[in-house]
């Protein structure tokens, strides 16, 4: 069975840093799309990014040029760099996985709380 379980979150005071890390398993990681979306209370899950398994990668515009999603092949990791936090970045961070053909996959979440 497919499993996501992401780390890496925590409390940072605004401008800080966090990195976040999905482990992935039950499932070819190298040709499947892998992501990173957010919820933050009371609103709904946005997209905040995705890289495939050619290495091409999407930002939302709210988190380009201060985050930065990878992947490590090897260890079937995804990765999310998050630098210069601010308040608004607060939200439950789940990692996705996508096949080529199927459904979305997701993580349990992992919490990230940036402090004003």
């Amino acid at each position: 069975q497919v499993q996501l379980v992401e780390s890496g979150g925590g409390l940072v005071q605004h401008g800080g840093s966090l990195r976040l890390s999905c482990a992935a398993s039950g499932f070819l990681f190298r040709v499947w799309t892998m992501g990173w979306y957010r919820q933050a209370p009371g609103k709904q899950r946005e997209l905040v990014a995705t890289i495939n398994s050619g290495g091409s990668i999407n930002y939302t515009d709210s988190v380009k040029g201060r985050f930065t999603i990878s992947r490590d092949n090897a260890k079937n990791t995804v990765y999310l760099q998050m630098n210069s936090l601010k308040p608004e970045d607060t939200g439950v961070y789940y990692c996705s996985a996508d096949p080529v053909y199927g459904s979305t996959r997701w993580g349990q979440g992992t919490q990230v709380t940036v402090s004003s």
